[in-house]
């Protein structure tokens, strides 16, 4: 069983939680400073040290085992490098490696954290180049991101139950040469085996328009990240015929086609810039018996989402926050979303009621103009007790489900999820209950494999001649534990 915070990540939303950081820009920098206490650019003459040039974006000026980097204060500087250190693992044992996995640093938005993409060694270990502001010694300031990593016969990582928390970037040590290193359990990805994975290949290619590192490209369901280049990796792909498609936040994509064999790669798959408008999106939601008026609202792939889990992949810049109900996400590239919205652990969830308007799940489609979204309405969330109110919980034996009590209900309905968003148990009938401030159930269904991730839902309902009405839910990112 892996240990480390990617391989017992918690369930606190990264790629679509309310926060808001700010992570390493490479944009270019035209200004000129003499470095104190670091690595010189250029030569070691005097003229040169005193006068040193190089530009972060273009990665110029400076000796070939030098990186340009911005200093604190708005100057630029050479420094030793800065790399971000792992290894990718069978999650089951944490200890098989994984060789061939593709594995990326991403800021809460999506984009590209790292300057590249890196691929795992026969060992598992994987190296990213890492972009960071410096002290005037050459000390690097390291902002928070999350690593995403793909492997042929492996579910990605983050998918499913397990999200990325940000890597620990609390101790960045210094190697003999100079360089300086992230490497710790937080770096080390431990990823799911898929059961079909022999039925199953792989695309690749290149993403030709502006700017393309971060693009999600989608085929089949399967997702792949593009590097800075445009180059990508989709594994998992079902075999046969695939449309293939490229999404990101102001860039417009023409589809491509892709015929896919089984235990193979198909190659040269091209993404072409499309000159067709971007779209905007707006809508507003409600809040009922909600307690805030806060929460995001993510756009997801429609083909990637998990209806059970309520989750999919959210392109990069597809998130915004909303305050009083209004949303509006602008540069919106063709295709068709989920709307999802109370996606972190808020105290919120989307309104379960299906018997009144405003409650059903939104999926839109989106073409060259503007597209408004139905209103729906957001309430409060069964509190979760125990296990995962905190994030994913390590449980031994047979657990018993702890959740607040909703004092107008008639009863509950439980349902557990393995890691994939499959349905292993359900118990529809948890009576209702008096004079309690929380509720029990003990686990009903078949035996759980130890090491694996699963979550419990929650529901309580309003009864009357037979009928179930919904109306309130656990939170989509709680309730979530690992056997043991």
């Amino acid at each position: 069983m892996l240990t480390g915070r990617h391989l017992l990540s918690t369930l606190i939303e990264v790629p679509m939680i309310r926060m808001s950081r700010s992570f390493v820009s490479v944009a270019p920098l035209a200004l000129v400073a003499a470095l104190v206490g670091g690595p010189g650019c250029g030569s070691d003459d005097e003229e040169n040290q005193q006068a040193p040039a190089c530009n972060v974006q273009a990665q110029s000026g400076c000796k070939d085992n030098q990186v340009c980097e911005q200093i604190e204060g708005g100057t630029t500087g050479c420094f030793a490098p800065l790399s971000v250190e792992g290894r990718v693992l069978k999650a089951a044992d944490g200890k098989t490696a994984i060789a061939g996995a593709r594995v990326v640093a991403r800021d809460i938005n999506g984009a590209m954290a790292s300057t590249n993409v890196a691929t795992s060694g026969a060992d598992g270990v994987y190296k990213l180049t890492f972009p960071a502001q410096r002290k005037a010694d050459g000390t690097p300031t390291v902002s928070k991101f999350t690593l995403r990593a793909d492997a042929a016969g492996y579910a990605t990582f983050p998918s499913g139950l397990r999200t990325a928390l940000p890597v620990d970037t609390a101790n960045v040590v210094k190697n003999p040469d100079g360089s300086f290193v992230v490497k710790n359990t937080s770096t080390d990805v431990g990823l799911d085996a898929l059961d079909n994975a022999a039925t199953l290949g792989s695309i690749s290619g290149v993403v030709k328009g502006t700017l393309p590192a971060g693009t999600l490209v989608v085929a089949g369901g399967a997702t792949g990240i593009a590097d800075r280049a445009g180059t990508f990796t989709v594994f998992n792909v079902p075999a046969g015929s695939q449309e293939v498609r490229g999404y990101l936040q102001g860039l417009q994509l023409k589809p491509a086609t892709a015929t896919v064999t089984a235990g193979a790669e198909t190659k040269g798959i091209e993404l072409l810039a499309d000159a067709g408008a971007l779209a905007t999106v707006t809508g507003d939601v409600s809040f009922v018996n909600a307690g805030a008026s806060q929460t995001s609202i993510v756009l997801v792939v429609e083909s990637t989402f998990n209806k059970n889990l309520q989750r999919g992949e959210v392109p990069k810049g597809l998130r915004v926050d909303t305050a009083g109900g209004k949303y509006s996400f602008a540069n919106v590239p063709v295709g068709r979303y989920v709307v999802l919205a109370a996606f972190e652990n808020d105290g919120l969830v989307r309104d379960p009621d299906t018997t009144i308007g405003g409650t059903a799940t939104q999926i839109i489609d989106v073409a060259n103009g503007a597209v408004s979204v139905t209103g729906f309405k957001i309430t409060g969330a069964l509190g979760v007790k125990s296990p995962g109110a905190a994030g994913p919980e390590p449980v031994t034996g047979t657990p018993t489900f702890v959740f607040d009590d909703d004092s107008s209900e008639d009863g509950y309905e439980v349902v557990v999820y393995d890691t994939f968003g499959k349905g292993i148990w359900r118990k529809a009938d948890v009576p209702s209950v008096s004079g309690g401030a929380t509720v029990s159930v003990p686990y009903g269904g078949p035996a759980l494999t130890a090491g694996q991730y699963y979550q419990f839902r929650a529901f309580s309902f309003r009864e009357k001649t037979g009928k179930k009405t919904y109306i309130s839910a656990t939170e989509d990112l709680k309730g979530v534990f690992i056997a043991k």
